[in-house]
């Protein structure tokens, strides 16, 4: 099939590159020529494992290209996949206008006979009326006679693991009205369908909503068991044994029940305040999305209070060494990451702070004010353990794999004093203490930490 994807962000990359890996030929789209001309050149303006290797071998076999002119893309396509971003409103609804905008431009250019319109962006419930609403007026104005049908299929792709994702799904979302658009999008699909049929065909609305059902759900589980770590520390309990012992219940199971740091990304924060949004317009009290969305700000501030509370309140003057600035290992991403809030709050008390990431020093960069570099609050070092010469304390942020088993001794030995902040609890608090240091975990049943 020949398909067109709107974006070149991290859905419609990923995508577009997994469907041409598939034997489509896809045509990406992105009004950014700078990102286009980098693509071409083998620059992915992403990080995330394995993408790299795709997009090089598929744009080598011209089944994957790339342009700035969406009506260049739609003379040989009628497969039409919406990936352009949808950031929150200052009310925290998603902000539709690049949807639209594409689909007013998609009513301006397609020229098949027939097209589908699939929604791939994360978008509220009726979004899809408003997308052919917005194709009907442009073809309209043509007085073209083109049909077409709009489709929702939501992305569930894991940042660090999307390439897998897309090629083994767990399931794949349709929200179709039209028995003619179903059939294509089952067609599209079903190289990925080798082993065992994950389509869940449905319509456009509860498709729509599933993705933030799905969302809301992951970001509860997670804000719920911080909330259980903060009891755990007023009771003594450590927080991953109750999570061992709830986790091997098979109705809640082991997935996103571990407490830490809080959680970020483009998918969670945003989806949760557009959910509570969507809400609030059709009148009804949403408590608990509210109590997610609260208990996860505070959990942000949660790594700030312990190191607070071990030096006194007193930490100017102090440096701290940063593991992890991406909200997630796996990715560069550092919307709403947990670091840049610890870091805020650091450089405010008049700390300085030494942090290394494998992959996400410059998204970082761009995410933090330029004085703090100017003046030397924030450093990014290339090593691990550069970013602990002679800090008061190793802070981990982010649980990258280098990070799990490191080296005690180096650490002891490049810290001031033998001091570590476990924001994602993957140490064993007794072993610490063998080693020599005062651990602090994420309820790990310690009051002050």
């Amino acid at each position: 099939m020949h398909i067109s994807v709107v974006g070149t962000g991290y859905v419609g990359l990923v995508t577009g590159t997994c469907f041409a890996e598939m034997g489509h030929t896809v045509t990406c789209v992105d009004i950014d020529a700078a990102k286009i001309d980098g693509l071409k050149q083998g620059i992915l303006p992403i990080y995330e494992p394995g993408l790299e290797d795709l997009v090089l071998a598929n744009y080598k076999e011209k089944r994957l290209r790339f342009t700035t002119s969406l009506g260049e893309a739609v003379q040989e396509t009628n497969i039409h996949f919406i990936a352009v971003g949808t950031p929150p409103g200052e009310d925290g609804s998603a902000d539709l206008q690049y949807v639209l905008a594409v689909a007013r431009e998609l009513g301006r250019t397609m020229v098949a006979d027939y097209n589908v319109v699939v929604d791939k962006s994360t978008v509220p419930v009726g979004t899809a009326d408003r997308v052919r609403a917005a194709v009907q007026e442009e073809l309209d104005k043509r007085g073209s006679t083109i049909k077409f049908d709009v489709v929702s299929n939501p992305e569930f792709l894991k940042e660090g693991a999307a390439v897998d994702d897309f090629m083994r799904p767990d399931r794949v979302v349709i929200g179709v009205k039209d028995e003619q658009a179903a059939k294509l999008m089952h067609e599209l699909y079903a190289p990925f369908m080798r082993n065992h049929e994950v389509i869940v065909t449905m319509g456009v609305r509860d498709a729509e909503m599933t993705k933030y059902a799905a969302n809301a759900l992951l970001a509860t589980k997670i804000s719920f068991m911080n909330e259980v770590a903060a009891l755990c520390e007023r009771l003594g309990v450590d927080v991953e044994q109750v999570r061992k012992g709830i986790g091997s219940d098979s109705r809640i199971g082991p997935h996103f029940i571990y407490a830490g740091a809080g959680y970020g990304g483009s998918c969670f924060p945003k989806d949760v305040k557009a959910l509570l949004r969507m809400a609030q317009e059709n009148g009804l009290d949403a408590w608990l999305l509210d109590a997610v969305e609260r208990r996860n700000d505070r959990q942000k501030q949660r790594l700030f209070d312990k190191i607070g509370h071990h030096f006194g309140g007193d930490l100017k003057g102090r440096s701290f060494g940063l593991w992890g600035l991406a909200f997630k290992p796996g990715t560069d991403d550092m919307r709403e990451a947990p670091s840049l809030v610890l870091i805020g709050e650091l450089v405010q008390a008049g700390a300085k702070v030494l942090a290394y990431d494998p992959v996400a020093h410059e998204t970082a960069r761009r995410e933090l004010p330029a004085e703090w570099f100017d003046n030397g609050s924030v450093r990014f070092v290339e090593h691990q353990y550069e970013a602990l010469e002679g800090a008061d304390a190793l802070v981990l942020v982010t649980e990258w794999k280098p990070f799990r088993n490191p080296e005690f001794a180096t650490i002891r030995e490049a810290l001031k004093t033998p001091v570590i902040f476990d924001g994602r609890n993957q140490y064993d608090p007794e072993q610490m203490t063998e080693l020599g240091f005062v651990y602090y975990g994420i309820g790990r049943g310690k009051a002050g930490g």
